[in-house]
């Protein structure tokens, strides 16, 4: 998209974001052709959107579309694809002769889908079994974050019939891992800026707290962690392969767990409570570095790969 294209986009998208969650957010996306700019400039879509997605802690099934995108599929929007469960980033379908075990996760879209994609591994392939959904059970996970909408999925099919295609699994957690790296980027920004507002208005014997050095200190070692998150999201883009994608989604699960620690230090009090926001941006956060693999795991790893390969990954340009 070229400059002025990519501010009104921006904009069209904010006013969605802020306004609407859950369905009434698919609903808006769909409106201003948010699947049509996934299509044109899936950079720009996934990035803007899903950063936006996360300052407002809105929720939708743009994942979906995005992993489904990343698999190769083209079926419209009326299914909804089934995620791994959480910290995995392995097909959340197992064969095992002749059945399909199923075990992961579904967005909030998904008990509205007919049909649910779960890829799996067969032989040296990766495979994905269209199945309905109503062959499913699906449970809401009410946990640390439900408004999240996730939902536990789990069931066993036929692995010899129905319709399944090949597909590829590794760009479909590749396009994943880097969309909830910009939303754990947006909601850490949102913290960030929750923690600042806080800090700029708190006195303390006499003199505004951001004026002391250990909060100046805190906010600084915040915004690094975001913006270094941020530059290799951006360079992960243009390498385009799965292992940066990786880096980039762990230093995007770390920057986060830093924007909540030192954040919820500078709030003090008022941060523990249910009247402040940053609750919530912490909740999603947490939830959110789990989801296709926290930062610990995937660290763990890229480390294991560099020492079985003894190859370092190519320099990235930030």
């Amino acid at each position: 998209m070229e400059r002025g294209e990519l501010d009104l986009f921006a904009r069209t998208l904010r006013r969605a974001t802020t306004s609407h969650t859950g369905e009434a957010l698919d609903t808006a996306l769909e409106e201003v052709g948010w699947q049509d700019a996934l299509a044109a400039d899936a950079r720009a879509a996934v990035s803007t959107l899903f950063e936006l997605q996360g300052e407002a802690g809105a929720a939708s099934s743009a994942l979906d579309r995005v992993m489904i995108d990343g698999l190769g599929l083209d079926i419209g929007s009326k299914a909804g694809l089934l995620l791994p469960a959480l910290d995995r980033w392995n097909p959340p379908g197992e064969l095992d002769g002749g059945r399909l075990a199923i075990r992961g996760l579904g967005t909030a879209a998904l008990p509205s889908r007919k049909t649910a994609i779960v890829a799996t591994r067969s032989g040296d392939r990766d495979v994905a079994f269209l199945v309905a959904t109503s062959e499913l059970t699906l449970r809401p996970v009410r946990g640390l974050d439900p408004w999240l909408g996730l939902v536990e999925v789990s069931g066993e099919v036929s692995g010899t019939g129905g319709d399944s295609r090949r597909v590829g699994w590794a760009p479909a957690i590749a396009r994943g891992q880097l969309a909830l790296g910009h939303e754990l980027v947006g909601a850490s920004r949102k913290m960030l800026a929750l923690a600042r507002e806080h800090a700029l208005q708190r006195v303390q014997f006499g003199r505004t707290i951001s004026t002391f050095q250990a909060i100046r200190h805190r906010l600084a070692e915040t915004l690094v962690a975001i913006e270094t998150a941020d530059a290799v999201l951006g360079a992960a883009w243009e390498d385009g392969s799965a292992q940066t994608a990786a880096m980039a989604k762990a230093l995007a699960g770390r920057g986060a767990r830093t924007a909540v620690r030192h954040c919820q230090q500078v709030l003090a009090g008022i941060g523990f409570t249910t009247e402040h926001a940053l609750h919530r941006y912490i909740r999603r956060v947490l939830v959110l570095d789990q989801l296709l693999g926290s930062a610990r795991a995937l660290t763990q790893e890229l480390g294991a790969e560099l020492l079985r390969t003894k190859k370092l990954p190519p320099l990235l340009p930030l």
